[in-house]
């Protein structure tokens, strides 16, 4: 279960945005458990042997999160979805960076089921389910939201709804649809042939 406290996470973003740098170490201190375990399910949708490790994730994400104290924190929920985001974009940067060295070789199809589950060796699909994941926020931002938290967190359903402030029942139907919509996405990229979205 999350344990940090929503009131407490809301005013050491308060404190941190104001202008107190400590605030952030003591953030990340109070919600380690909940990051080491978005950590945690984020490497487990990455090959065996991979070389990050949980602790060294979530070292990265505190990293990027100093440069990120310009941003308008509203609350518990937003410091989660924006860590698991930065966790997501962390790996996926490992992966085009992998990818741009070995140009898709060995990649195999990405199968979209019930867990949404991709085989670890994956890069390029990785980078490809990031890239319409980026697309989906930009027109229904909690249900990427929800699949960065779920599959790349590795949250329950009840976990993200605490997050979220909202129902359980919601994050589910947030979740069925955001599969179907990526399932479709993927879908027809590759029928088309196109370049993954989002792509420069």
């Amino acid at each position: 279960m999350l344990t940090a406290s929503s009131q407490s996470v809301t005013s050491l973003l308060r404190v941190w945005r104001d202008g107190d740098q400590s605030a952030l170490a003591r953030l990340i201190e109070s919600c380690y458990p909940e990051l080491r375990k978005i950590a945690c399910g984020c490497l487990k949708r990455e090959r065996p042997g991979h070389t990050v490790q949980a602790t060294a994730l979530v070292h990265e994400a505190y990293l990027r999160l100093i440069d990120a104290r310009q941003v308008r924190w509203q609350d518990r929920a937003h410091f989660f979805a924006i860590a698991a985001k930065l966790m997501r974009r962390i790996l996926t940067d490992y992966a085009r960076a992998r990818d741009s060295s070995k140009r898709g070789a060995g990649a195999r199809p990405m199968a979209l089921n019930e867990g949404l589950t991709i085989a670890p060796q994956l890069d390029p699909e990785i980078i490809r389910l990031d890239d319409a994941l980026q697309e989906l926020a930009k027109f229904d931002s909690r249900k990427a939201q929800v699949v960065e938290m779920r599959y790349f967190g590795g949250l329950t359903a009840d976990e993200i709804a605490d997050v979220l402030a909202v129902s359980r029942e919601s994050v589910n139907r947030d979740w069925r649809l955001a599969k179907a919509w990526l399932s479709r996405e993927m879908a027809r990229e590759k029928s088309n042939g196109c370049p993954p979205l989002g792509r420069d």
